[in-house]
């Protein structure tokens, strides 16, 4: 089977599929500027697929703002935080110290455990010896002192405390050098797979690396729980509700640049400056990592550049918000006829400002699913591509469970069609 491109309407794209025994007879269903294309009079299941492609107007001096775009920092990267497109970097891929940005993932981890029950927020935490001794900038725990696991994050998240982030990973996995053993292989999994991780808290070692790229992929990962982005954009925190230790995020551009909503600073003298911030702004997030800036307030100047180009260069083109019905195929032995599929997360790309550009949009599902089919369960994909290049996969879910119907149901629907009168009889 191959796939041609049949029609055009306006600026969309119609592409059909050619079997090479039968001609196939295609119908159109037009939804705005979305064309979802079917195949008619076959049994052989068929991959529906929608294709866009969305013209822009010239607009001189975007590339060249991009050419010129250069960072006072050893490395940076700005990346769309819905696709993981990479929209602009400098020395990307650098071995550097992350400093305190080692935080984010400390608090991912314990964020997801969270999620999975295996601890809460509410549980109590107590401070041993060992986190209790750990400087630079702390909460200055006691020994035996306890605390919430959510206290501890708040303090971790605002003031980069080096002591709760000990006292958590001692906390979830028994002792820190466990914890950064999950630490290493969620970093792993997830795709950073230039990051080595030797603590919980990023206070200078020698074998502590990352690279701007990796920080982005760890930072896109962690915008998947939304208490991550509540945690870090939190302006204060009072710690022990002690109004003499009242905790200031170090992130300043929560004050300084609009839209900007997390997640965390790292500063130490061999790293140098680092940041990695993320920002919203007409429905685009952008994540920017800045690191080894020897300027003062290097991270947050050059941060403010990054994601300046960002917001005045791209726009998001959503075709599907997430959770968005984007079809219904066919249910064999179910009790219903049809099952809608959904979105797991919003679909679209990342389009530059003004180029003329074309963006494809391919919905790929059976024609027809078999009984029973779990809520949640994958049915296809939602593939978004630019010419060659794919910019996004997202999956598409089952919306509702479907059981497989009882020998009853199957008798009934028999019945119902054996003796169904045609109005042309």
């Amino acid at each position: 089977m191959e796939w041609r491109t049949s029609f055009c309407l306006g600026s969309t794209r119609i592409i059909y599929p050619v079997w090479p025994i039968l001609t196939p007879r295609p119908f159109l269903e037009v939804k705005g500027d979305i064309v979802l294309l079917r195949q008619a009079g076959s049994r052989i299941v068929v991959t529906v697929i929608i294709a866009v492609t969305v013209l822009w107007a010239a607009a001189p001096g975007r590339v060249a703002l991009a050419a010129t775009l250069e960072v006072k920092a050893k490395g940076a990267i700005l990346m769309e935080a819905d696709t993981g497109q990479v929209l602009w970097e400098q020395n990307a891929d650098a071995r550097l110290y992350p400093a305190s940005m080692t935080k984010i993932m400390t608090m991912i981890l314990v964020l997801e455990a969270v999620e999975q029950g295996r601890l809460s927020l509410n549980d109590e935490v107590v401070a041993s010896e060992r986190a209790a001794s750990f400087g630079g900038t702390q909460v200055w725990l006691e020994p035996g002192e306890k605390f919430t696991v959510e206290e501890l994050l708040k303090a971790v998240a605002v003031g980069s405390a080096n002591d709760a982030s000990v006292a958590l990973a001692e906390h979830l996995a028994g002792s820190e050098e466990a914890f950064v053993e999950k630490m290493n292989e969620k970093a792993r999994a997830i795709g950073a797979t230039n990051t080595h991780f030797t603590n919980s808290h990023g206070l200078h070692d020698p074998d502590l690396s990352t690279t701007p790229r990796d920080m982005a992929i760890v930072a896109r990962y962690g915008l998947r729980f939304p208490q991550l982005l509540e945690l870090t954009s939190m302006k204060e925190y009072t710690f022990r509700e002690d109004p003499k230790l009242v905790l200031y995020n170090t992130n300043k551009l929560l004050w300084s640049y609009a839209g900007v909503d997390g997640i965390k600073t790292g500063t130490t003298s061999e790293a140098g400056r680092n940041l990695c911030a993320t920002a919203k702004r007409d429905g685009l997030r952008l994540i920017s990592v800045v690191m080894g800036s020897d300027v003062p307030k290097g991270n947050f100047s050059e941060s403010t550049k990054v994601l300046s180009y960002g917001f005045a260069s791209y726009e998001f083109r959503e075709f599907f918000p997430a959770g968005a019905v984007v079809g219904e195929p066919k249910v064999d032995k179910g009790q219903v006829d049809k099952v809608p599929v959904i979105a797991e997360r919003r679909v679209g790309a990342v389009i530059p400002k003004g180029q003329k550009e074309g963006v494809q949009l391919e919905l790929q599902f059976p024609d027809q699913a078999r009984a029973p089919l779990p809520a949640g369960m994958p049915l296809g994909q939602a593939v978004v591509k630019q010419g060659d290049r794919e910019l996004d996969r997202v999956t598409l879910l089952v919306a509702e469970e479907v059981p497989k119907a009882t020998l009853w149901q199957e008798m009934g629907k028999v019945l119902t069609s054996t003796f169904t009168i045609s109005p042309d009889a």
